[in-house]
């Protein structure tokens, strides 16, 4: 589509959405009738500046359906978000619901090159998280196989890749690490798979670790975005082009706003990622502010594709770290990490207040090749410790003390992997 036309069925839908909420979604009700606002109030997609926003507090304050909009009776799924504190995130599907999340996701599979000929195993976890299921109905749509192997039981994961001749993996990017890793304590050489085609979402990661993946699994890797609120993965995809994740736009309006302001900002400044569902029936979500940091870039791609582009999530405004008044982003750090030859993909950050002083350690992994027991005594554990914290330190503008550990020491995960271990109590 141009982008008047676009915009067109934007505000379409924009309006037949608010419209909707505001008369089987009191929460909504109660909020526009306090801005003074009417459904008729909303026509284009512009006017969308002036409805509220929507916070994860809000799900969480109306939990478990009260911000939902279809009756029950036409609920067929229902799922909930992996938060770890507060009520969870629910949120119920209408029939309708799953058939537009199952062609968004294959829309993204059909960007990263799979075809009906392709073999692809789902390594999100099923159940509640939306991973699983919202990866495998889309490959099913598509007309690809789909190997619905889970987390878990990684070595019998890998042999499937081998024997079944499997061509394409959906999963989060530290578990096509830990896959990389598994084949390797096999004996399994990525000459010796198929894999061509990894989906990769749910945590962030970077271009070095994108660079590990495909070396060792002998794929092409690509970005895929979503949140259980919006839909679930589906809700942008890159292209072969790679250039920015191209956003399902005509189901999900994207905005970005100043975190701390509210106000829109336009396309290429960084900001706060805001949805506005345009078609979901069972919960859609009016200005949704995700906390994820990215912008926003229009025209044309390469592939042939108008649709905006989102740039690479460089954080999240809510997994900011302050540390001695410094913003600190996990990304920031597993940049510097992998931008070492010495060091694996594997970090942890621990953050402690001693004497009312905020501090930093980072534990990384060195690689298998370069590990003997013999470095502690060499003093080439010290020289790499030094050498990683006085790099951090021209990133971050703070000292951060820098513990390096052996091979397989830091704990690993199937799921979404944790970065971060804040243990400041704040007074």
């Amino acid at each position: 589509m141009s982008r008047d036309e676009m915009s067109a069925l934007q505000g379409k839908r924009l309006h037949k959405v608010v419209d909707y909420v505001y008369h089987h979604t009191p929460f909504y009700r109660k909020k526009m009738q306090e801005l003074g606002l009417l459904p008729s109030d909303i026509q284009t997609i512009e006017d969308i500046t002036k409805l509220p926003f929507t916070t994860k507090q809000d799900l969480r304050d109306n939990y478990p359906f009260g911000l939902q909009a279809a009756p029950m009776s036409e609920i067929i799924r229902v799922h909930a978000s992996t938060g770890t504190t507060g009520n969870p995130t629910i949120v119920g599907y209408t029939r309708k619901d799953i058939d537009i999340w199952s062609e968004c996701m294959a829309r993204c599979m059909t960007a990263y090159g799979v075809t009906s000929d392709d073999i692809v195993s789902v390594a999100y976890g099923y159940g509640l998280f939306t991973g699983g299921l919202g990866a495998h109905y889309g490959i099913e749509n598509l007309g690809a196989a789909v190997v619905p192997t889970g987390t878990g039981n990684t070595e019998k994961h890998v042999r499937l890749i081998r024997d079944l001749g499997i061509t394409g993996i959906a999963c989060t990017p530290s578990y096509a690490l830990y896959l990389a890793e598994t084949m390797d304590k096999m004996g399994i050489t990525k000459d010796q798979i198929h894999l061509r085609v990894g989906a990769f979402g749910a945590e962030p990661w970077t271009e070095n670790m994108r660079k590990e993946i495909q070396e060792r699994l002998g794929l092409k890797g690509f970005n895929l975005y979503g949140l259980s609120e919006i839909m679930g993965p589906c809700v942008s995809y890159e292209c072969e082009c790679q250039h920015g994740s191209h956003v399902n736009e005509d189901h999900f309006y994207p905005e970005i706003i100043d975190p701390a302001t509210l106000e829109r900002l336009p396309n290429g400044k960084q900001g706060e990622l805001v949805f506005t569902t345009l078609t979901k029936e069972g919960m859609p979500v009016l200005r949704y502010r995700t906390r994820d940091l990215c912008s926003l870039m229009e025209g044309e791609c390469a592939c042939g594709r108008t649709n905006v582009r989102m740039t690479p999530i460089m954080g999240r405004s809510d997994d900011m770290l302050i540390i001695r008044g410094i913003n600190v982003f996990p990304s920031q750090v597993e940049s510097v990490v992998l931008s070492e030859p010495e060091f694996a993909p594997r970090y942890l950050l621990v953050v402690d207040r001693v004497n009312n002083l905020d501090t930093l350690e980072v534990q990384v992994e060195v690689r298998q090749e370069i590990f003997t027991e013999k470095m502690e005594t060499l003093g080439a554990i010290d020289a790499l410790e030094k050498k990683l914290a006085n790099k951090l330190k021209s990133v971050l503008s703070i000292s951060a003390k820098v513990k390096i550990k052996a091979p397989n020491t830091i704990e690993r995960s199937q799921g979404k992997s944790k970065f971060v271990i804040d243990k400041r109590v704040l007074k």
